[in-house]
């Protein structure tokens, strides 16, 4: 009989992307077990598309006491043998009286069979913190996550040969992390290839504030699937964008990235991971200067240019 293995990973996509590792340790240390990912909707059409899970639940963030009640029978139902709790959250780890305290959990949650026994664990950046994790429940093979599923056809957006990605948004509820639009439109001015612009519908406001100033850049804001974001990172030259998760997706998929911290977040513990990672950290982050980002940026440049 397959063994029954569930993994937590609720979002949001910047931590997603950065338990593509994870993800595929697990995998490839179950070969032949069903695995089943709880999310959230956002994330359940990627996870569909990814070769890790059989199955994916999106309904990780119930709404009220019914919405809780279902996904508690549906937990307790599956009968699960070993659960892998990558969201380390207060609300992923509940989900332990919910599974049964008889099934085996990797987590932070009381009365755990594989805590993550590390006191210092959220001074951990994101990669190592979730390795850790997972080598003390006996896991010692991380292959490489290959990304080749995660690809689309960009012909629709008619973009030249060369671009770069520029990401200005971040969290809307969180402005400190937002690099001022007036510097990336700054900085789209003075690249030699075109600019593309990336970010949700609710950013529309900066990538036409981008196009306004610099005629020829190409806004895609609110038109990008994360498959896109994927193929157009695969395809840039380089990225620049704040700690967001579209900044994280590209720099996973291989484009060389430069990402920009201010005082909300540390890039000690969730800067983006992948080939070729730059990251600038300036508090405030408004106050850092254009001429910085394209110091960095050139750099940036060079290393890719070594490593071509």
């Amino acid at each position: 009989m397959k063994p029954l293995i569930l993994v937590i990973k609720l979002g949001a996509l910047g931590d997603f992307a950065q338990a593509f590792g994870p993800f595929a340790a697990i995998r490839a240390h179950h070969p032949g077990a069903e695995i089943t990912l709880l999310t959230t909707p956002p994330f359940a059409p990627l996870a569909r598309q990814a070769p890790w899970f059989d199955q994916v639940w999106e309904n990780g963030r119930p709404r009220g006491l019914a919405g809780l009640w279902a996904l508690g029978r549906q937990l307790r139902g599956a009968r699960f043998d070993r659960v892998y709790d990558l969201q380390t959250s207060d609300r992923s780890s509940r989900y332990r009286w919910l599974v049964g305290r008889g099934v085996e959990w990797s987590g932070i949650a009381p009365g755990a069979s594989h805590p993550h026994a590390n006191p210092r664990r959220d001074f951990m950046h994101t990669v190592e913190r979730q390795r850790e994790q997972l080598e003390m429940v006996g896991i010692s093979h991380f292959p490489t996550p290959t990304l080749d599923w995660l690809d689309a056809d960009i012909g629709r957006f008619s973009l030249p040969d060369r671009f770069a990605l520029l990401i200005p948004g971040a969290s809307p509820g969180r402005p400190a992390k937002r690099w001022p639009v007036a510097h990336f439109a700054a900085l789209a001015a003075a690249l030699d290839i075109p600019a593309v612009i990336l970010g949700g519908p609710t950013e529309a406001s900066l990538g036409a504030a981008i196009t306004q100033t610099v005629p020829g850049t190409h806004d895609l804001t609110g038109m990008t699937s994360f498959a896109d974001i994927a193929a157009l990172a695969r395809r840039a030259a380089f990225c620049i964008g704040n700690d967001t998760g579209p900044t994280h997706l590209a720099a996973v998929a291989g484009c060389p990235t430069l990402a920009l911290f201010g005082e909300d977040s540390d890039p000690a513990l969730c800067a983006p991971r992948g080939p070729l990672v730059a990251v600038l950290r300036r508090q405030p982050l408004a106050s850092l200067p254009v001429a910085d980002v394209q110091a960095a940026l050139q750099d940036l440049i060079n290393q890719t240019a070594v490593t071509a």
